[in-house]
């Protein structure tokens, strides 16, 4: 904790070696449980994690204020930052910066005993009054560029329609993604439940409301039952059409309180469970898809399997939170033990490669490649230690238990 939350870094970062870019996307993927107090170690650790990430929005919603909404911020110099695309539009940078303001507005609702935590969400509204008309102005803009898409006759909305969009999962070279759409769509509502836009805005730009627009997609990328990764790979079997990704990000586009909702991640859940090339064999490690994607060049030559056949710890924590997620809802037990085998295993990876990692290989390894070294991503650890006490109902406090 000390390493991911210090107070001489500009910004929250992964940890190395990817810490000197700065990636706004990972407020919504890999950081929504910064300030969850059950993982925070004491009041200097609280006062670090608050200030640090009042900071780190600060600078991102200065970015949006220039008209510079990138996958990456990269530091140039003292106080300077350049925008950069990594290999193409971002469709979750605005997400990130909203999950980012929503945690520090929502810092209090949680008991704490931590002073920061008040601080945090009165700064996090100042922040909101302040820079609310520029993301007013970013997200109008991503609804505008949205393009039409017809399959079987019935017109979508896409941000991907022609070109790939960028995502936690980027390098995969693909369009029409579902990934994508589901947060450009839950930026949307998150834009709404935060009263930065109205909800009427975005209906006219859209030509449907928030709700209709949902059931699109779901109808588009659900129709054969189960949540296809990509429109834009060829038809093949089930478990070539899906991927690891499709769980979203927390709070995100996923309601399973709806049983139709339930009914397609059940079906695209159990074709992950029961294909074997999906685990690392013996363990819970989940890969991202079974087999390697269609990749940037970069990645065909570098790191083939980064976005493939490979394990993101991250993502199988998500997994693991939907899993629990359909428990609740559904009234039953039909997840729980899978969670908590993905929570352990995690556990387990993290003490037996010194921390948290980014991402393992398909034999259980450190994933790294002539050209990339997986990092240490500690500053993602606190969002494992809150799905783990939601898993086994007890806080993961001491590691030799």
């Amino acid at each position: 904790m000390d390493s991911a939350f210090s107070m001489s870094e500009p910004f929250l970062v992964t940890g190395a070696p990817h810490a000197s870019a700065y990636y706004p996307r990972d407020f919504a993927w890999f950081y929504p449980d910064v300030l969850d107090p059950e993982t925070i170690m004491d009041s200097q650790d609280a006062v670090r994690r608050a200030r640090l990430l009042e900071k780190s929005v600060r600078l991102m919603l200065e970015a949006v204020r220039a008209n510079v909404v990138t996958t990456t911020i990269v530091p140039a110099g003292r106080a300077r930052y350049l925008g950069v695309n990594y290999f193409s539009r971002p469709s979750d940078t605005l997400l990130g910066i909203l999950a980012g303001l929503q945690q520090m507005i929502s810092a209090e609702e949680r008991a704490s005993p931590y002073l920061a935590m008040s601080q945090c969400a009165r700064a996090g509204r100042l922040l909101l009054a302040q820079y609310g008309g520029d993301l007013k102005r970013a997200i109008l803009q991503l609804a505008s560029e949205l393009e039409p898409f017809n399959d079987d006759g019935a017109r979508y909305l896409l941000c991907d329609a022609r070109a790939p969009r960028s995502a936690a999962t980027d390098t995969r070279a693909e369009r029409r993604r579902f990934v994508t759409n589901a947060c450009v769509y839950t930026t949307f509502v998150w834009s709404v439940q935060l009263e930065i836009v109205d909800e009427n805005e975005l209906k006219r730009l859209l030509g449907r409301d928030l709700a209709q627009y949902k059931r699109d997609l779901f109808r588009l990328f659900g129709k054969d039952g189960y949540i296809r990764h990509s429109l834009d790979t060829p038809t093949g079997s089930a478990v070539s059409s899906v991927a690891l990704d499709f769980v979203s990000v927390q709070r995100g586009f996923w309601d399973l309180n709806d049983a139709n909702e339930r009914a397609l991640f059940a079906a695209t859940t159990d074709l992950i469970i029961a294909e074997p090339r999906f685990r690392i064999p013996g363990t819970f490690h989940f890969l991202v898809s079974a087999d390697n994607p269609r990749n940037k060049m970069i990645h065909k030559i570098a790191a083939p399997a980064y976005q493939g056949r490979s394990s993101w710890p991250t993502f199988n924590v998500e997994f693991a939170d939907r899993m629990l997620d359909y428990d609740e809802f559904s009234g039953g037990d039909t997840y729980r033990a899978w969670a908590q085998g993905i929570l352990k295993d995690i556990r387990t990876a993290t003490e037996v490669h010194g921390g948290y990692q980014e991402l393992i290989s398909e034999q259980g390894l450190k994933y790294r490649t002539w050209a990339y070294k997986s990092a240490v991503a500690h500053s993602w650890f606190p969002r494992f230690l809150s799905v783990w006490s939601r898993a086994f109902g007890t806080p993961l406090l001491h590691w030799n238990d």
